[in-house]
């Protein structure tokens, strides 16, 4: 009997460190790409757990990194999205061999109710990654609420660990290109070579990617830790029973 207990015991707390884990790994505001492969389309999955110390969230302000040129949003039925543009010191030179003066430095995407802290949503951005395979895009992010706000802008420095950061920017870390990467990936999505004019009208999957793998694994480990504590109450019935003659 003491050893059936403190199985259970053991199992019930597995459980419990389990679904802490499922909450920490949901704690940030994490971008997932479909694709990574250098030059070549991506949609960036944007996800929003909770609000700002259970305040609503009102608004999602995303910075392009330098890198990006511009970005396409995806329309979101619960949000309206814009663009915000900002004009170049001086002329930036395209692979293709023209220029641009200006380009996008933010995604404002607006809700048009306060998301609940209890809720979670995603907004996906379509762009044009660089050649650059080996770099890790920074996107500091905004989360405005109905009062307060968390600022997802911190960018690890050389050799620290992303996890020790309180409110860490979501970041995309770009891999060599794939040979029929460059000319297909997503047809209306936005170039990175130059400014989009039109917007994207398919709306956002919200049940799509959401908080990459991380959350996978921590709810495969909470269903292993369920499962041992089933198995514990099983073995309890059993050693209540009393013994056959």
């Amino acid at each position: 009997m003491r050893r059936t207990f403190t199985a259970t015991a053991v199992a019930g707390g597995t459980a419990a460190l389990l679904l802490t884990g499922v909450s920490a790994a949901s704690a940030h505001v994490e971008a997932t790409p479909d694709n990574t492969a250098a030059n070549s389309y991506s949609l960036l999955t944007f996800a929003i757990p909770h609000g700002c110390d259970q305040a609503g969230t009102t608004k999602m302000t995303i910075t392009l990194p330098q890198e990006l040129n511009d970005a396409q949003p995806t329309v979101n039925p619960n949000w309206t999205a814009s663009k915000v543009t900002e004009e170049l010191p001086q002329p930036k030179k395209l692979a293709d061999g023209s220029s641009i003066t200006k380009r996008t430095s933010q995604i404002v995407y607006t809700a048009k109710a306060p998301l609940s802290h209890e809720l979670r949503d995603t907004l996906v951005l379509s762009v044009k990654l660089p050649d650059m395979a080996g770099k890790t895009l920074y996107f500091p992010t905004l989360q405005s609420c109905e009062t307060g706000q968390t600022d997802w802008s911190q960018i690890p420095q050389a050799g620290q660990d992303e996890e020790s950061l309180k409110t860490p920017a979501p970041s995309v870390t770009i891999t060599p290109a794939k040979a029929d990467d460059g000319h297909g990936g997503h047809g209306a999505a936005a170039s990175g070579d130059g400014m989009a004019q039109t917007a994207e009208t398919t709306p956002a999957d919200n049940h799509g990617n959401d908080d990459g793998g991380a959350e996978a694994r921590s709810w495969a480990g909470l269903a292993a830790g369920i499962g041992g504590l089933v198995l514990g109450g099983v073995a309890l019935l059993r050693g209540r029973r009393p013994a056959t003659k």
